[in-house]
This record gives structure tokens, C-alpha cells and sequence, in this order.
């Protein structure tokens, strides 16, 4: 009957101790959920966490203003930093590390189209490079609908645009809907543009337009493909 007893209590104990595991585990994984930043929470609410698994993304950045129509085509291998610069006139082939005077205008080109294409993870991989602010709630400048606002500027040397700032307008899914460039970080937005038609590429969120109010602009992505 001792043995019995000693056994049970052994037992008692074991399932005492793996549910204060447990326990334990769920309050560590949820801490780490809570201390989590608002730039990351943006990032890992568009599919951040999928990147890791790319290995190429393609797209043409497009621009339409009135009758003119503007374009680019990019193809970026990220874990080698390898791009492709493709119009109907020229094709150019580079690697980032490796930028000298002559392909800085180029790079600059594609710095600029693939922040419109992928600013929300931009807020993880330059996060040492700018400073932020949040407000709970804020007015968005397009719709006029109470939003969050997550504000940052970058720093003031360094990159192709120092001292910018960008104000990004979300709700509580955390999934852009609107933003405002800053040059310079002055007052008055040089730029203000919706986030809309969202699509899945292999788990990568991607707002695949973005229009001004009261302007004929419409500037957008086509030929997007995830390998």
C-alpha cells in the first residue's frame, strides 16, 4: 500500500510540475507577444515572418498620371543582395554590396520601389536607423477615420533620404491603410496616399495600390511573383 501511495504522490507530482510548465510557457510566449514593438507588429501583421523563406521577388513598380504612364521592373534575390533592373530600353544586373557612383542612381530607383512595395518590413530591417512615435488614436488624413499612427524619422546622415519621416495610419489589425511622406521631417506631408487592394503572395501582404485624393495618380504593382 506504501508503494502505491508513493506512486501516486510521485504522479500527483509530475502533473503538478508539467502543468506549471505549461504554464510557464504559454506566460513566457504571450510576455514575448506583449513586448513586441508597434513598427514589428505592423511588420508581422503583413507577413513578416514569411520572408525568411524567399529567395527571389520579382515586380514592376507602375505610375500613371494622367496620359503618362511610367514603369520599372525589379528582380531582387534578398538572401545574396543580387537585383535585376529591367525596362524595354536596358537591362542591369548589379549586387548591392557592390554599388559604386554608376549604379547609385539606379539603386536609388529601386530603394525607392521597393519601400513603397514592402515598408512595412522595412520598419523591422531599419529599425536602427530611424526613431518612432505612436498615438493610440489619430486622425487619417485621406478618410478622416479615427486610426493609429505610427510615426518615424530617420536619422539624419546615412541612405538616400535622410531626416525623412513617414506617418503610417492603421486600425487595430495592424494593416496600413494610408501614409504621408515628410521630407525632411517637416510639418506638412509632401505626399499623402492610401494603402488598398491587398494581396497574398505565398503569405507576403502586399497593398498592390496606392492613390492620392482629389489627384489623377495612381501608382501600383503588377507582375509580383514570390519564388
Amino acid at each position: 500500500m506504501k508503494k502505491v501511495l508513493v506512486f501516486c504522490l510521485a504522479s500527483l507530482s509530475l502533473v503538478i510540475a508539467c502543468k506549471e510548465q505549461q504554464k510557464n510557457t504559454v506566460e513566457k510566449v504571450e510576455t514575448v507577444e506583449k513586448l513586441k514593438s508597434i513598427p514589428e507588429q505592423v511588420a508581422i501583421a503583413n507577413g513578416f515572418a514569411n520572408w525568411a523563406t524567399v529567395n527571389k521577388i520579382t515586380f514592376t513598380f507602375n505610375v500613371d498620371r494622367g496620359d503618362s504612364h511610367f514603369e520599372r521592373t525589379w528582380s531582387w534575390a534578398p538572401k545574396t543582395n543580387d537585383v535585376v533592373f529591367m525596362t524595354r530600353e536596358d537591362t542591369i544586373a548589379y549586387n548591392r554590396k557592390a554599388v559604386d557612383t554608376v549604379l547609385a542612381k539606379t539603386d536609388a530607383g529601386f530603394i525607392n520601389d521597393k519601400f513603397w512595395l514592402l515598408a512595412p518590413y522595412q520598419l523591422v530591417w531599419d529599425k536602427n536607423g530611424y526613431r518612432y512615435e505612436h498615438e493610440a488614436t489619430a486622425t487619417a488624413p485621406m478618410s478622416q477615420e479615427p486610426m493609429q499612427k505610427l510615426t518615424i524619422v530617420y536619422g539624419s546622415e546615412g541612405g538616400y533620404t535622410p531626416g525623412d519621416a513617414y506617418d503610417f495610419y492603421f486600425g487595430d489589425d495592424f494593416i496600413i491603410k494610408e501614409w504621408a511622406f515628410r521630407k525632411g521631417n517637416q510639418e506638412a506631408p509632401n505626399m499623402v496616399t492610401s494603402w488598398e487592394d491587398y494581396k497574398d503572395f505565398k503569405g507576403l501582404n502586399i497593398a498592390t495600390k496606392h492613390k492620392r485624393a482629389d489627384e489623377d495618380f495612381n501608382l501600383y504593382f503588377t507582375g509580383i511573383t514570390v519564388e
